[in-house]
């Protein structure tokens, strides 16, 4: 009987515990969000969202020019890192040994762990350097290589996902390898898989420490990839240092901005999660 009311005990306490450690996550989750909410919510206006930056000291004007330039750095990036970590994912897959994939996922894994501004140096070593201005080209180059380990590892996994008896059942056909792969097997883990690469998207939409090394900023439109780009995470570190209160203002409605992007990219990827899990059930 005492063992059993020490057992229960036990279970309460614990399920006690991780109850108030997952209010506590949530609830500085929240808080975080309220904050940036409240006060970029406030700022947020026609102006900002459509105009470019004005003179240091003068109030008002717009971060548009950010907002064009990370989506233009971002899409260079996916543009660049999403068929490279692709084609390595179906590799680690669907090609190789034990001795090679995992020497691949090591250094994979590896990339994935290296800091961001280390990532920024080597861009600004490798494009910077040798074109001897910054630009939005060196900036989606640095997010590419932060794109692929995340989307390597995420292909591999969903690929190795999809039942054997596909590939067997097409291979028995007299199908050749690479047609089972393009037509059966990447086709089944297409949900996963795309949502892999939404998810790499969204997680380097908020870098700012490559983009310093690289795109630098700038206060004008983007005219093309060899200038250097204003980004938003870039404009928010700026204006959040700044002396001017103005800037202050725009910092937290560029952090709101950026914050919606990224949620609207990770409300994408789970809802296309979603459909795919429902048409396998059905």
């Amino acid at each position: 009987m005492n063992r059993l009311f020490y057992r229960k005990a036990v279970n309460y306490v614990m399920l006690t515990c991780t109850g108030l450690c997952t209010v506590l996550t949530v609830s500085i989750l929240f808080v975080i969000l309220g904050y940036l909410v409240y006060n970029g919510g406030k700022s947020i206006d026609w102006d900002f969202l459509t105009k470019l930056p004005l003179p240091p000291g003068q109030d008002g004007g717009g971060m548009a020019n950010a907002i064009v330039g990370s989506a233009l750095m971002v899409g260079v990036g996916a543009l660049l890192g999403l068929p490279v970590g692709f084609m390595g994912g179906v590799y680690l897959a669907e090609f190789a040994g034990k001795t090679l994939g995992f020497a691949v996922r090591y250094m994979a894994d590896l990339l994935n762990g290296v800091p961001s501004i280390v990532i920024g140096i080597f861009a600004w070593s490798v494009i910077v350097v040798p074109m001897h201005s910054f630009s939005a080209l060196a900036g989606g180059f640095a997010l590419s290589l932060m794109i692929v380990p995340i989307t390597v590892r995420s292909t591999e996994q969903f690929l190795l996902n999809v039942p054997r008896a596909l590939r067997e059942g097409a291979l028995a056909l007299g199908a050749p390898k690479w047609k089972v792969i393009a037509t059966v097997v990447v086709p089944a883990a297409s949900k996963g898989i795309l949502t892999g690469m939404i998810l790499g998207v969204a997680r380097v939409a908020g870098e700012t420490a490559p983009l310093l090394f690289t795109a630098l900023n700038n206060d004008f439109w983007p005219k093309n990839l060899n200038q250097p780009t204003a980004a938003l995470p870039v404009m928010i570190y700026t204006h959040a240092i700044s002396p001017f209160d103005d800037w202050h203002r725009q910092a937290w409605a560029a952090g709101l901005v950026l914050l919606t992007m990224v949620l609207a990219t990770n409300i994408a990827a789970r809802w296309i999660m979603g459909r795919g899990i429902s048409a396998q059930k059905g």
